[in-house]
């Protein structure tokens, strides 16, 4: 029921535009296009095909009742059957005075052309029909069979599909070409590079300026600038320039962002793409696209290539998670490693590249020479996230009660990305509201919906269900506020969000090292959910499922990694570097495995039982705590201060934190005397 654990999902702001585009005047005298011929020459091949036909064509057809009459009133004087396909009827002197009176005969006693035309469908059953039509008749016709041919038609019968496959050839290379980066619209230009050209021609609108909390990475990385702008201050110590930047970190943290402010802070050309611009259907073509982009950063070095996800291109060869690997991002990645640090000589041109997995990168990849160095981008800590907000918060109408120092605390664990979309959630969820300015509860509000999801306060709960869960969650805040190390609780709901059906926020305390007794308080604050719902209701339900997952987890974490348990010992059996995620092999034996299983179990177990005794010694409380919660449907801090009192922990906290105040405060008075 709980939902502490962040999305790592974002926006990067201030997107570099595009390279100006030179201004074209339009030519006002229009050049003929030679295509128009080929339209009119198709046309009067249609034309001569349809139209041109021999004027004494017949244009009437005729019946089969109409023809069996006149043969049997000897009033045919001839058929001739064309390519076995159409009869041409001629009238005899008979025939014409019956039905053209008004045409007159040649001197065979025939006209010119047919007077009818009748379209026979099998000819078996057409001479048949003649025959037998003619079987009391004196001098029977004959049909003679006559082979006529249109040359114009049988032209066009070859000429069309030929001249059809030529014309979508062209458009199919000319789309091919323009898609696939070809630059001149033509498919041989596939293997060019895809990378995006910025230089001093180039208007980019991100800086340092604009990069806030990664003060240790920019220095590193101007560092590489300042290298590029001043080669001197460095070559004359004897020291060599860089060749390539690793950026790595989590999901959000500013990675692809700090290589955008590079390309605004140096001026060098920067060439920028990704690594799946690398990998397309045709063979070998990665491989070319390393090779022309090396030989035109060449062209224009000093210079520096980025590379954002090199994950792509980079993973370690023969650890493909599909048996026999890949072998043409495998020629890719062996290109790149020529390029970088091979026979030949790459100078003043730097790599910078960025992953989010530098542990299933090539090692090849990482050794010095070619990646010299590992700029680690974590996760913002509270003064560097007050950073953060201070540049999402440039462009927005902000409240008077705005208080960054409070929103950074309220938002542990979130990446600079993270930051950035409860900026832009704040201003939806205040102009959802008619507001004119985005206030504090905004910001909150906003908060609260990343993290949790959106309120379904439309899902049918039943009041059984309802009081279950606000047990639940009293239970939670219980416990949590009694421990030492129990995290400080912010905000308790039973309002459905998301897929949980109630949520607790707490503001966890940001700690680079976490003792046994602090992960462990940690645990019993997770059990205490379903250890209420046992105490209270005598029975337990499934609301606990997210409870037991995560304490499981961090009980192993202790056992199998950490070596916090008595029983395993000193060791851990945790892979740092992700090598062994495709072993089907467990690192240790079956009886550890036991071993591990019962800690697991015993500790687990011994947080329960201990949940369970913190509520039974406080049950009114729990008890009072739990029905103000069902009442309001949501709950703060202040409500469960009022019924458990202060915590004596903060009280240390907030007096220790005075003294240290009070201490720098007459270190400055004393250094200003």
């Amino acid at each position: 029921m709980e939902n502490n654990e962040t999305k790592e999902a974002g926006n990067q702001p201030n997107q570099p535009s595009q390279p100006n585009q030179p201004n074209q005047t339009p030519n006002k005298k229009r050049r003929f296009n030679f295509m128009w011929i080929y339209v009119i020459l198709f046309a009067a091949l249609i034309g001569v095909n349809f139209f041109g036909r021999d004027a004494a064509t017949p244009h009437e057809d005729l019946d089969q009742g109409k023809l069996i009459e006149m043969l049997k009133n000897e009033e045919v004087g001839k058929i001739e059957l064309i390519n076995k396909e159409d009869a041409e009827i001629y009238l005899n002197q008979k025939g014409l005075a019956v039905h053209f009176p008004e045409v007159t005969p040649n001197t065979d006693g025939f006209t010119t052309t047919a007077n009818y035309t009748y379209r026979i469908g099998s000819l078996e059953r057409f001479e048949e029909m003649v025959e037998n039509a003619q079987q009391e008749v004196a001098h029977p016709v004959y049909i003679t069979n006559v082979r006529r041919n249109n040359w114009m038609s049988d032209i066009l019968a070859w000429v069309l599909p030929f001249g059809l496959f030529i014309v979508f050839w062209i458009v199919l290379m000319r789309g091919m070409g323009r898609n696939m980066g070809g630059g001149a619209g033509s498919i041989f230009n596939i293997g060019k590079s895809r990378a995006q050209l910025y230089d001093k021609n180039t208007s980019v609108n991100v800086t340092f300026k604009d990069v806030a909390g990664l003060e240790e990475a920019k220095i590193e990385i101007m560092e590489v600038v300042d290298f590029l702008k001043n080669p001197e201050k460095y070559t004359k110590l004897g020291g060599k320039i860089p060749k390539g930047v690793l950026l790595v970190g989590p999901p959000g943290t500013g990675k692809t962002l700090l290589a955008k402010s590079v390309a605004g802070e140096a001026n060098v050309p920067f060439f920028s793409l990704s690594g799946s611009d690398f990998v397309e259907m045709f063979v070998g073509v990665g491989a070319s696209r390393v090779r022309d982009l090396f030989n035109n950063a060449k062209s224009k070095s000093p210079c520096i290539i980025f590379i954002d996800e090199i994950d792509a291109i980079g993973r370690a060869r023969g650890k493909s998670a599909i048996t026999g690997g890949n072998d043409e991002r495998e020629s890719t990645l062996n290109q790149l490693l020529t390029e970088m640090d091979g026979f030949g000589t790459n100078n003043g041109v730097i790599v910078m590249a960025a992953t989010n997995r530098a542990d299933i990168l090539d090692r090849a990849l990482l050794r010095a020479g070619r990646f010299d160095r590992q700029i680690y981008v974590e996760l913002p800590d509270i003064d560097e996230r007050k950073a953060i907000f201070e540049v999402h918060m440039k462009g927005l109408k902000l409240g008077s009660d705005i208080d960054k120092d409070f929103l950074s605390k309220q938002t542990p664990g979130f990446s600079g990305a993270d930051i950035a979309n409860v900026c832009n959630e704040a201003a939806l969820v205040a102009a959802r509201k008619n507001k004119q300015l985005i206030e504090k509860q905004d910001f909150l509000d906003a908060i609260d919906r990343i993290i949790g999801g959106l309120e379904k306060r439309s899902k049918v709960i039943t009041t059984e269900e309802k009081r279950t869960i606000a047990f639940h969650e009293s239970g939670h805040a219980s416990v949590s506020w009694q421990l030492r190390w129990g995290q400080p609780l912010v905000k308790v709901t039973i309002v459905p969000r998301g897929k949980a059906l109630g949520a607790a926020w707490y503001l966890p305390e940001e700690r680079q090292i976490t003792t046994y007794e602090q992960m462990f308080d940690e645990i019993t604050s997770l059990v205490a959910g379903r250890a209420a719902e046992e105490i209270v209701f005598g029975q337990i339900s499934t609301g606990a499922l997210n409870d037991l997952e995560r304490a499981t987890k961090m009980a192993f974490s202790l056992v199998a990694y950490y070596g916090m348990s008595p029983k395993v010992g000193n060791i851990s059996y945790y892979d740092s570097t992700g090598q062994s995620e495709w072993n089907f092999t467990k690192p240790f034996s079956e009886h550890t495995n036991e071993t591990i299983d019962s800690e697991v179990k015993r500790m687990v177990e011994e947080a329960y039982q201990r949940a369970k005794s913190i509520l039974l010694a406080s049950r009114d409380k729990l008890d009072q705590l739990a029905n103000v919660l069902f009442e309001r449907e949501v709950i703060f801090r202040e409500d469960v201060e009022n019924i458990y009192g202060p915590r004596e922990w903060d009280k240390k906290a907030e007096s220790e934190e005075q003294k240290a105040e009070s201490e720098e405060r007459n270190k400055n008075e004393d250094t200003k005397e």
